[in-house]
């Protein structure tokens, strides 16, 4: 089976206007299978075992208890033809059919090497992505390890390069977009060197059986064909290869840097000289002049950067809330049990579950929690007794952060017989000041030894912030 992003591949080459021959020989298949994918309905997913499934492929084959038999023919003489293998194994008696056992053949026969061929893209049509890393000695005695991204436009030679945090899927993406919106469009096809960031999966033959879901879905939103290059395989490759190998050479090893932010104001110097001052080696021209013929070929990006949420299915807990990363986002109670997409942007989170809808700030670093105020009324009120509710609320007010913790052990020890009526106040005044109000009164308090909700009212009282009593729409836990 033709895996589904080669079927969308082929899709956007044919809506490009490409000719049957043409999208075969880009695609690497056959006419007849172009037309057939062209006639199916748009690529809506990623999941090529689920296809399989769906299509019933995957039958064993009659010719695979032969296997042992074709390797001894192949090897005796590796030229025999495929059709005196099938005489031959029908002697045996081997009662399949031809095609099976000329598949067999093929894949066991020693491939013979070819002629090295480099091809050149044409205005629009190719983009090259790769990951790159390399250790950095900053001028201020510092070492530090830098992993960027980079992508560069096969015909023009326009450069594109990011530092990123890490290598994952959600750093491509997201450096990929930005790429293209730079750059002002997509072309029909992208090009990744190292796939694994990409591919979960592939045989042999370096198909893949598995794509990414999240990089899937962004490829699929963007109407973008992609294109895998694979280690050892530089008959894949055009000119415009060894890419990070070029930019190390190009920027890193040539250029001394004070700090990181020395190293970011150096590489955007870098982007106006390699773009549009300096000629490519490959072309002799000036990027930004051969981009004058490329761009029009491009197609308008489709999501805007801020725009790009990485869809991840989740499911809400048993405590009213989705982890993701090790940071946990507040959905109403009604919700327990229900599964659901977490829509992930740069800055914020957005979670769908049935007909329920929150959104939440993105939160980062060390494990924390994110508790919209509504959410906190509606798990007291769905809290069971009236002990129940306490420590719902105590643990709302713990959400604080470190000084709540302090405050509130001084409190119960101070007060055993009645902090749970001082529970109640500081919680309504969580609900009316915010996290970070409350968080500076708790600290006040501590350092006066003023332990009591009196005392925290009237410091939010007597606060500037007190003015807003509105409640903070979002809020952070430290």
């Amino acid at each position: 089976m033709i895996d589904l992003l080669k079927r969308h591949e082929i899709q956007v080459l044919r809506r490009a206007g490409h000719s049957l021959p043409e999208v075969a020989k880009l695609a690497g298949v056959a006419v007849r299978s172009v037309q057939r994918v062209e006639a199916e309905a748009a690529v809506s997913h990623v999941d090529n075992e689920a296809e399989r499934e769906l299509r019933g492929i995957g039958r064993p084959s009659k010719a695979e208890p032969f296997r042992s038999f074709v390797v001894e023919q192949l090897a005796k003489q590796p030229e025999l033809m495929s059709l005196e293998v099938l005489r031959r194994a029908r002697l045996q008696g081997y009662s399949g059919g031809k095609s099976a056992l000329y598949a067999l053949v093929h894949a066991i026969r020693p491939k013979r090497m070819r002629l090295i061929t480099r091809f050149e893209g044409l205005p629009g049509e190719f983009s090259q992505h790769d990951f790159g890393e390399i250790d950095v000695n900053f001028m201020n005695g510092t070492k530090r390890r830098i992993h960027f991204f980079a992508s560069r436009m096969k015909y023009s030679r326009w450069t594109e390069v990011s530092l990123v945090e890490d290598q994952t899927v959600e750093s491509l993406v997201r450096a990929m977009v930005d790429h293209f919106s730079s750059i002002g469009g997509i072309p029909l096809l992208a090009v990744f060197d190292r796939p694994k960031t990409i591919a979960l999966r592939w045989g042999r033959d370096g198909v893949v059986t598995e794509w990414n879901p999240t990089f899937g879905s962004v490829a699929l939103d963007l109407g973008l064909g992609i294109e895998l290059c694979w280690p050892r395989s530089p008959e894949q490759k055009g000119s415009v290869e060894n890419l990070v190998k070029w930019v190390k050479g190009s920027f890193f090893k040539q250029r001394r840097f004070l700090d990181q932010e020395d190293l970011l104001r150096q590489l955007q110097e870098w982007h106006v000289e390699i773009n549009t001052q300096r000629p490519s080696r490959a072309t002799g021209e000036i990027p930004d002049e051969r981009m004058k013929q490329e761009r029009p070929r491009l197609r308008p990006l489709k999501v805007a950067p801020a725009d790009l949420a990485l869809r991840v299915p989740v499911s809400v807990g048993p405590t009213g809330a989705v982890v993701y990363d090790t940071q946990t986002y507040s959905m109403p109670p009604d919700s327990l049990g229900i599964p659901g997409t977490l829509y992930l942007y740069r800055d914020k989170v957005r979670i769908v579950a049935g007909r329920f809808e929150a959104t939440h700030p993105r939160l980062f670093g060390a494990p924390a929690k994110s508790t919209l105020p509504e959410h906190r009324a509606q798990r007291v009120a769905a809290a069971s007794g009236k002990r129940a509710k306490r420590y719902m609320q105590r643990e709302h007010l713990l959400e604080v952060g470190g000084e709540a913790l302090e405050y509130l052990t001084e409190l119960t020890h101070r007060r055993p017989r009645v902090w749970i009526r001082d529970v109640d106040r500081l919680h309504e005044l969580l609900q009316q000041h915010g996290k970070e109000t409350l968080r500076a009164a708790f600290e006040r308090g501590l350092a006066e030894h003023a332990i009591g909700a009196e005392y925290i009212a009237h410091y939010l009282a007597s606060s500037p912030a007190s003015e807003t009593s509105a409640p903070l729409q979002q809020e952070l836990s430290l």
